[in-house]
């Protein structure tokens, strides 16, 4: 989940460039009081995003439940439309269906303000969505910015003009962007009428005021925009029919600033617009490197587009944006060069190469620079896969093996599955890439309680692993008369399901078996730390309690050891579950912290979940009814937020069940449910901070 946040919801930081659009502003926070889906309308660049922006943040604290955004931009097709939009507001995607189902009972009791910005690609998918989510949801309120109303009963539409470009706003944000006091009589104000005081075109005059001056940029200007139509840079079709004047008058500011950039800006700006996401410069040398562009010359060109405002500064990771009307603008011009082919090819394979590299990194001290890093470029390596599906199933099929399980474990189980399933299908690949991929598919099934298409794709993994590692005369594991790693991640699927399913001694069966047949340690891969994390799970049970605790112990110092992070957390919840069926309440709550630190720090809802409910057993069986009472109800409330039913291992469950019935009669019932719906209700967050202070703290 989320750091810890002053209120619930999430919305990005404003623009400190904001200015004026105090009636506009009133305008939306009215109409927002009055109606549940208002959308605001108007030309690219002409500060949609900045004013829903502004107006979400001034009324966040009229919704209980918060204020949520979307950025639509960075799909190019509805089917992942759902799963971002779920992502956005917290749930965790676990849920095994495809439709909105799992959206609609995640909004349905609550009252939240959902922003979806950058709607107008995908208006139709977007209004089918929203119509559905407000007849299931009475206490949502939708705010949506398009370039054209997306045409749901019921909807409110605030078509946004630009700044009055003689008025004193316009020239408020020249000011503000050039970083210079110009006088309201002159160039700068000539500049603001002649842009028609579209914010972003300001913007793109602002930087070149920067470096050229005023003066020279009215005059430039003008003998752009005096110009007759046809000489105007009017590259970007737009179909929509709000502002096409305006439209034409962005594209003429763009496209000047087009012209203005050097021929290696400006074949970096196309190149560039490949990039659905943030990148840094090394992607952006890999990408779109070549030719004149070398590791010379383009972070030259790369600077040049930024003093330019055509790419975003670097943020504190170091990584730039492009606005979308920008980065379409960019797009067009690569289509003419003939190299949009050739540089998502080169997206697809750089992309590709990441994902390889964080599988490699998983085992040992940068899995969590990697799992953070593959969380970071999401939105670009769904780009990547999407090509590869297109164009190479069997590079696909390698993308997205490598990153479905960290997909999984940040939530993202139905984009891993759907990645998956259209891969093993479209791709012919055999060996380890198919044995791998049928491995996080597994493991993505049981995490969303699908155990009957887990148990099949469990032992088909099991084949491919055989295929692999002993048919094939150059295998991938320890030889032909030792199970490999591909073998090791097929057992632990299997004892994972059987785990799942309540069968210990089938699941301490099946990668005992393998273990003992295998050379090497749990330090040696992240397939044979897997396996014996499933024996200890196994171990504990079968009863085996000391063995369990003793391997577990063992396992976490060599995670300790190896900085592995993952491993670390499960055997915090297994030593957890083991102090509780032992008797001892302490230490099963010292372990229920670690580990929810440690699924806090992966970002993983289902984990923090699966911690706060053996906290709670452990608080309750050492009698504190009221912190038992309010973790378990901050508990319900990341379980919704799975869009799961609480569940977990058999075990822990009728452990819950008793020591909470046994709490629940020592303070009374009423003042239990108090406290419980108290936690549900309020901030989740809060509730995690507060059962992670432990004993002694209010």
């Amino acid at each position: 989940m989320r750091d810890t946040a002053s209120v619930r919801g999430h919305l990005p930081d404003e623009n400190p460039g904001f200015v004026g659009r105090r009636t506009e502003l009133e305008r939306v926070s009215a109409a927002l009081a009055e109606h549940r889906l208002v959308t605001v309308t108007g030309v690219g660049g002409v500060g949609k995003t900045r004013l829903a922006l502004r107006a979400a943040h001034r009324a966040a604290e009229r919704y209980p439940d918060g204020a949520w955004w979307t950025d639509l931009g960075q799909l190019d097709g509805e089917r992942l439309l759902v799963a971002l939009v779920a992502d956005s507001v917290d749930l965790a995607d676990h849920t095994p269906g495809t439709s909105a189902a799992g959206l609609c009972r995640r909004l349905a009791d609550d009252r939240l303000l959902l922003v979806l910005d950058s709607c107008e690609h995908l208006a139709e998918p977007c209004a089918r969505l929203v119509a559905e989510l407000l007849a299931a949801a009475p206490g949502l309120t939708v705010l949506a910015t398009s370039r054209r109303p997306l045409g749901v009963a019921g909807e409110e539409t605030i078509a946004l003009d630009p700044l009055p470009p003689s008025g004193p706003d316009a020239l408020a944000l020249l000011r503000r962007a050039a970083g210079e006091d110009f006088p309201a009589a002159g160039p700068a104000g000539e500049i603001c009428v002649r842009l028609e005081g579209i914010p972003l075109a300001l913007e793109l005059a602002a930087a070149q005021i920067r470096l050229q001056g005023a003066e020279a940029v009215r005059d430039q200007l003008g003998s752009r925009l005096d110009a007759p139509p046809g000489a105007r840079f009017d590259l970007l079709a737009h179909t929509e029919r709000v502002w096409p004047s305006r439209h034409q008058t962005l594209r003429a500011a763009i496209g000047w600033s087009h012209e203005l950039s050097t021929p290696l800006e400006r074949l970096l700006w196309a190149r560039l617009s490949v990039f659905r996401g943030p990148f840094d410069l090394a992607s952006a040398t890999a990408v779109c490197g070549g030719g004149p562009l070398d590791r010379a010359t383009l972070p030259e060109a790369l600077d040049g587009l930024v003093r330019s405002s055509v790419v975003r500064p670097p943020d504190a990771a170091g990584r730039h944006r492009m606005l979308d009307t920008i980065r379409e603008y960019g797009a067009t011009w690569l289509d003419r060069t003939g190299e949009a082919g050739t540089v998502a090819d080169r997206h697809a394979a750089h992309f590709r190469g990441l994902a390889r590299r964080a599988e490699t990194e998983w085992h040992g001290a940068r899995q969590l620079r990697w799992y953070r890093t593959v969380d970071a470029h999401h939105t670009d390596l769904r780009t990547a896969l999407d090509r590869l599906l297109r164009t190479d199933p069997d590079a696909a099929l390698d993308l997205v093996g490598s990153v479905a399980f960290a997909w999984s474990c940040r939530g993202r189980l139905r984009e891993a599955r759907d990645g998956l399933e259209q891969a093993l299908v479209l791709s012919e690949a055999r060996g380890r890439v198919r044995a791998r991929a049928l491995w996080a598919l597994g493991v993505t099934l049981v995490l969303q309680g699908e155990f009957g298409p887990a148990q099949d794709v469990s032992e088909r993994c099991a084949r491919e692993a055989r295929h692999a590692e002993y048919a094939e005369p150059a295998g991938t594991g320890a030889g032909r008369d030792r199970p490999g790693d591909l073998t090791l991640d097929a057992a632990a699927l299997a004892g994972l399901l059987a785990l799942t399913t309540g069968r210990p001694t089938a699941a301490d069966v099946v990668v005992g078996h393998v273990l003992d047949a295998a050379r090497g340690g749990p330090a040696d891969s992240a397939a044979r730390l897997r396996c014996h994390l499933v024996r200890v799970f196994a171990l504990t049970g079968l009863g085996r309690l000391v063995e369990a605790r003793e391997r577990a112990l063992r396992l976490r110092a060599l995670c300790e050891e190896l900085d592995e992070h993952w491993t670390r957390t499960a055997l915090e919840y297994q030593l957890a579950l083991t102090g509780l069926l032992e008797g001892d309440p302490a230490t099963a709550s010292a372990h229920a912290r670690a580990m929810l630190e440690g699924t806090r720090r992966l970002g993983a809802s289902l984990g923090v979940a699966l911690g706060l409910d053996v906290l709670a057993t452990a608080l309750a069986a050492a009698g504190e009814g009221e912190r038992a009472a309010d973790v378990s109800g901050t508990g319900e409330a990341y379980w919704r937020s799975t869009g799961q039913p609480r569940r977990g291992l058999p075990g822990l469950r009728a452990l819950h069940e008793k020591y909470t019935d046994t709490v629940r009669a020592s303070i009374g019932e009423p003042a239990y449910e108090e406290i419980f719906l108290r936690a549900l209700t309020g901030l989740p967050q809060d509730g995690l901070d507060r059962a992670l202070r432990g004993p002694g703290h209010a």
